[in-house]
């Protein structure tokens, strides 16, 4: 079932990739492209979300009833964060945390930030990566997680941005952590300086995420 890969330590491990429906599920897509980045080689399971027997799908792997879940070497991970922190040590030289120690602990911040709040944003603009519906008169609490996210992404950009167009220069699990974001912002035409509309179109410049989105549309 599973494929086989490689870590850097030089072993043979094999890895499953438990998602939803790419199309909403913004938690799959976070892990997806950690392992991308990563270079990782991966089977993925995908669960339809939304019907009356998804919970029961689900549970068939997951202990947690959710998804994403990482099986590797019949080991079992939950959480999109646990998997991406668990992918960053398999694949050291991934480079899936800055190398630099305040970047590192910056990502860390906004990448638990991210996996914990913005509950405004995530209820009245859900991802759905194949819509584009923009959306007007935002709601104010709303509005605010839209005005966090991008102070995020320019302070990260202006402090740690140099060498690369992303968060902090390279692709980080930062990076994976608001990639849904960066779908939600297209799909309801949110409005955004042009720090933010660069870094958005970094994200999309991603084969991994352009890939994500064309097997979601599919």
């Amino acid at each position: 079932m599973a494929a086989v890969s490689r870590t850097g330590e030089g072993q043979m491990d094999e890895f499953v990739l438990v998602v939803g429906t790419k199309r909403y599920s913004t938690w799959s897509l976070r892990p997806y492209m950690a392992l991308r980045h990563a270079g990782a080689t991966f089977q993925e399971e995908e669960v339809t979300l939304r019907q009356p027997d998804t919970k029961a799908q689900i549970l068939a792997h997951s202990p947690s009833g959710k998804v994403p879940l990482l099986i590797h070497n019949g080991l079992k991970v939950w959480d999109s964060l646990a998997i991406c922190e668990y992918v960053a040590e398999l694949f050291p030289e991934a480079g899936l945390w800055p190398a630099e120690r305040d970047a590192r602990a910056v990502a860390r911040a906004v990448s638990a930030e991210m996996h914990a709040g913005f509950q405004a944003l995530r209820q009245v603009m859900p991802m759905d990566i194949s819509l584009h519906a923009p959306m007007s008169g935002i709601p104010p609490e709303v509005q605010a997680d839209i005005d966090r996210v991008t102070a995020i992404w320019r302070d990260c950009r202006a402090r740690f941005g140099q060498g690369g167009p992303f968060l902090f220069g390279r692709f980080t699990i930062a990076d994976a952590m608001y990639a849904p974001v960066v779908s939600r912002f297209t799909t309801y035409g949110v409005g955004v300086d042009d720090v933010s509309a660069a870094y958005m179109q970094a994200i999309w410049d991603l084969p991994a995420m352009r890939d994500w989105a064309a097997a979601a549309t599919a």
